[in-house]
């Protein structure tokens, strides 16, 4: 059985850079143009998060996670993979990877993601859940039309964010991540389901959303990070290329957010009451506030 990982609150490796001393963060500091794009927007695409030697690590890492034997797989919170009898290389998505490899771990206190979350949310953060998504060459399914906090509404209030790490480059040929800009300040929408259908979520659309609705490709190079919105509408289409499309994410919450329901926030993670502060094992503060 491997160790859990969760109960680890700090870097394991020497992975990342771990100063905490505020001017060796600066560097990974956001700009003031950069925070009034998102705010405008909802998304910030274009970050550096990982140089090679990290994503190299990673990938290694995600190549053992993909085995369905790996002795680590009872700690995923989900786990999804579908492989073709064609070919070895497999569909998959699946949350929990920080409680088994340590790569995966300590990417969650990556000063390149903490500062810029933290100055995005405006305060000290803490750790959501994780997810990664592959999909292979010629092989990639559509994650259709969403809003993320349709599914994260057992947490309030909304103060969260996403960011997508590309593990390899991501364009519209792959099936990169696609954003409709401004979508963020649209209430939260009907859940039309994710799989399948690109055009089930025009069925809850305004006439004025409609209009709106011109999604636009967020093309990334690998090791570049895209931060978006709980209320941003986004998608991806099939993977129609040669090459892999994988990824990382980090999904975080300003520390403060409380539970929302008596069931359990994540798959076989202890309930926390509704009204009570999400904290503890499952949801490390990554980072302080980070002055504008």
């Amino acid at each position: 059985m491997t160790e859990d990982l969760s109960a680890i609150h700090r870097p394991i490796t020497n992975l990342f850079p771990r100063s905490t001393a505020e001017d060796g963060l600066r560097r990974f500091r956001l700009s003031g143009d950069q925070i009034q794009f998102y705010l405008k927007n909802g998304y910030l695409a274009g970050i550096p998060m990982l140089d090679d030697r990290q994503v190299d690590f990673l990938l290694d890492e995600l190549s053992r996670l993909q085995d369905p034997a790996h002795p680590g797989r009872s700690l995923f919170y989900e786990f999804h993979t579908n492989e073709s009898p064609s070919s070895e290389r497999v569909l998959f998505h699946a949350l929990g990877a920080w409680r088994i490899e340590p790569g995966f771990h300590d990417l969650l206190w990556n000063p390149a993601f903490t500062v810029a979350a933290s100055q995005l949310l405006d305060g000290s953060i803490r750790f959501w859940h994780d997810q990664l998504f592959c999909k292979p060459a010629g092989q990639g399914s559509v994650v259709a039309w969403h809003q993320d906090y349709s599914y994260w509404t057992r947490t309030q209030p909304m103060a969260h964010l996403s960011c997508f790490i590309a593990l390899d480059d991501s364009y519209a040929e792959n099936g990169c991540l696609r954003y409709v800009p401004g979508s963020h300040n649209w209430d939260l929408l009907p859940i039309t389901g994710l799989a399948g259908d690109m055009r089930a979520i025009e069925s809850v659309l305004t006439k004025q959303q409609l209009e709106m609705f011109k999604p636009i490709p967020i093309e990334l190079k690998r090791g570049q990070a895209s931060f978006h919105h709980p209320l941003m509408v986004h998608g991806s289409f099939e993977n129609n290329s040669e090459r892999d499309r994988r990824a990382a994410v980090i999904n975080a919450f300003r520390d403060g957010v409380r539970s929302a329901s008596d069931a359990p926030l994540l798959e076989s993670v202890p309930p926390i009451a509704a009204g009570q502060k999400i904290e503890g094992q499952f949801f490390p503060l990554l980072s302080g506030p980070v002055a504008l």
